[in-house]
């Protein structure tokens, strides 16, 4: 006879932010990051890595003055693909911010989730030049290691001695709010009571540049390259790559406060949807993306009401932020009026991958903090995009809710719940 089949009740457990860890076009460390934000500092300039001067696009969010070997040594720094630079970085940043130490009897109770959405692009791209140029005995034998999108997971756990989950998240620009979504489930259901998790891309390369470029995807501002993120400005034209990567540790609460950790916020939801339509194009009706914002806010059981600010998804194309614009009115009623959105993709550029890490990194602290990023190079209102951006300059308010949103190629979403960490509540 088959064995009896029975269901078992898992008390869901809360989870709280404990360690931050970001490199991005504003900074290489979240403090700089979080600053330059909130002073309305663009991090795109002209591209400076390769001779871009024959591409429509020739600008990007770069990261600048970034040591690979403040965290790897020297031939590791050489082998690996610079996602693996960013990833490992955010990580160390996050894994000492939390105040965790390694411990080996512990070590199968912490993982990683952690993801790209394209992985070891400026590596695979240089290896097909020299196998086409020099031939196959002239292929670095870490080709294959240093391009996998698994292999961040695996340096990270590999460094902070990570036996528990270890997995990774590919799923385009949605990848780093998947990834901490992801593990925020593996830590409720007791499965881990840490969890690093986050994402990173490298796309500012001949291959990247070239890709999106040939989709007519990006800005081609190249006069004024500061002032070409623009979402939701009437004048918007593409959105524009960038360098960014980003990683949180997530503690189970009961975890954090055992050990006298400091909360940076909670998660407390979280949404995932597809659009099922297109490619690369949203859902008209920006469908997908209101299934993931209303499945985020019931998860958090709350009301749509509840929510104080939106970190948009704000690519600064034309169609994402007149469809999503379109779809926060849809889920949120009259009260889309009373919230306020902004993108901070204006400043950072498109960091593909890493965008959900770096923009859940920058909701919670407008939760901690109490100011709200602005949405610059909001010049030219457009009617199709009629909500309040935070135009232009950062600003102060007791934000207790915020919700982070994801839409990737593939029509792929995901929102992340986050509130500010309330200590009378725990």
């Amino acid at each position: 006879m088959a064995p009896r089949l029975t269901s078992r009740s898992i008390e869901l457990r809360r989870v709280v932010i404990t360690g931050m860890g970001t490199v991005n076009p504003l900074g290489n460390d979240v403090a700089t990051s979080w600053a330059g934000l909130l002073k309305g500092v663009s991090g795109i300039r002209p591209i400076d890595r390769f001779d871009a001067s024959e591409y429509p696009t020739r600008f990007a969010g770069q990261l600048e003055g970034f040591d690979a070997t403040s965290v790897l040594d020297k031939k590791e720094v050489r082998r690996l693909d610079p996602f693996l630079h960013y990833a490992v970085a955010s990580a160390v940043e996050a894994f000492e911010d939390s105040g965790l130490s390694v411990d080996e009897s512990v070590a199968h109770r912490r993982g990683v989730m952690y993801g790209s959405g394209i992985a070891g692009l400026e590596t695979m791209f240089e290896n097909c030049v020299t196998l086409s140029t020099r031939g196959p005995s002239k292929v670095s034998p870490f080709f294959v290691p240093a391009t996998i999108a698994n292999m961040a997971a695996g340096m990270i756990s590999m460094r902070y001695l990570l036996r528990g989950p270890n997995t990774c998240v590919v799923t385009a620009c949605t990848t780093g709010t998947h990834a901490i979504g992801d593990a925020y489930r593996i830590i409720q259901r007791g499965d881990a009571e840490v969890m690093l998790a986050g994402g990173s891309e490298a796309p500012v390369n001949p291959a990247g540049l070239v890709g999106f470029t040939s989709m007519k995807a990006l800005s081609t501002r190249n006069d004024d390259p500061q002032r070409a993120s623009r979402p939701f400005d009437k004048d918007r034209d593409g959105f524009v790559p960038a360098e960014a990567a980003g990683c949180v540790v997530l503690e189970s609460l009961e975890h954090a406060l055992a050990r006298g950790a400091r909360v940076h916020g909670e998660v407390i939801g979280y949404g995932m949807s597809s659009d099922a339509f297109h490619m690369t194009a949203p859902h008209e009706d920006g469908l997908g993306a209101q299934l993931a914002m209303r499945a985020a806010i019931d998860d958090a059981q709350l009301q749509p009401a509840d929510v104080d600010y939106i970190n948009a998804h704000g690519t600064s194309t034309l169609y994402n932020d007149r469809i999503e614009t379109h779809a926060i009115k849809q889920v949120f009623g009259e009260h889309a009026r009373q919230l306020a959105v902004s993108s901070t993709k204006s400043m950072t550029g498109h960091g593909l991958g890493g965008a959900g890490a770096i923009e859940a990194v920058f909701s919670v602290l407008a939760l901690r903090d109490g100011r709200i990023p602005p949405t610059i190079n909001q010049f030219t209102p457009d009617p199709e995009c009629d909500l309040d951006y935070v135009p232009n300059e950062a600003r102060e308010a007791p934000i207790r809710v915020a919700i982070s949103n994801s839409f990737g190629f593939g029509g792929t979403n995901g929102c992340l719940a986050l509130a500010r960490y309330e200590e009378d509540a725990a």
